[in-house]
C-alpha cells in the first residue's frame, strides 16, 4: 500500500508544479507586455520575477498590431523538484496597449 500513496503523492506534487508553471508563465508574459508597451526590452521584464528553477523557453515580443503589443513566453516545467525540466513547453500569452505621450 506504501508505494501506491507515494506514487500519488509524486504525481500530485508534479500537477502542482505544472499549475504553477502556468501561473508564472501568465505573470511573465504580462510583465513583458506591460514593458514592451512602454518601449522597454521585454525578455528581461518577464524573467524578472522567475525563480531559478524555472528555465525560460522562447520568448516572442515581435507581435502587435496598431496599439496592441502582444507577447507569447515559453516556460519549462521542472520535474518533482526544481532543477530538472522535462520537455513540455507551458506557453503564455499577454498584450497591452501601446503607450504614447502625447
Amino acid at each position: 500500500m506504501i508505494p501506491i500513496i507515494l506514487g500519488t503523492l509524486v504525481l500530485l506534487w508534479q500537477a502542482a508544479l505544472i499549475g504553477y508553471t502556468f501561473s508564472l508563465a501568465g505573470n511573465a508574459a504580462d510583465k513583458a507586455a506591460r514593458a514592451a508597451a512602454v518601449g522597454e526590452p521585454c525578455g528581461a521584464a518577464a524573467a524578472e520575477d522567475l525563480p531559478g528553477a524555472w528555465s525560460m523557453g522562447a520568448v516572442d515580443c515581435g507581435g502587435g498590431d496598431g496599439d496592441l503589443v502582444t507577447v507569447d513566453i515559453g516556460l519549462n516545467t521542472p520535474v518533482l523538484f526544481p532543477g530538472f525540466n522535462i520537455p513540455v513547453n507551458i506557453t503564455a500569452h499577454g498584450s497591452a496597449l501601446r503607450e504614447t505621450t502625447p
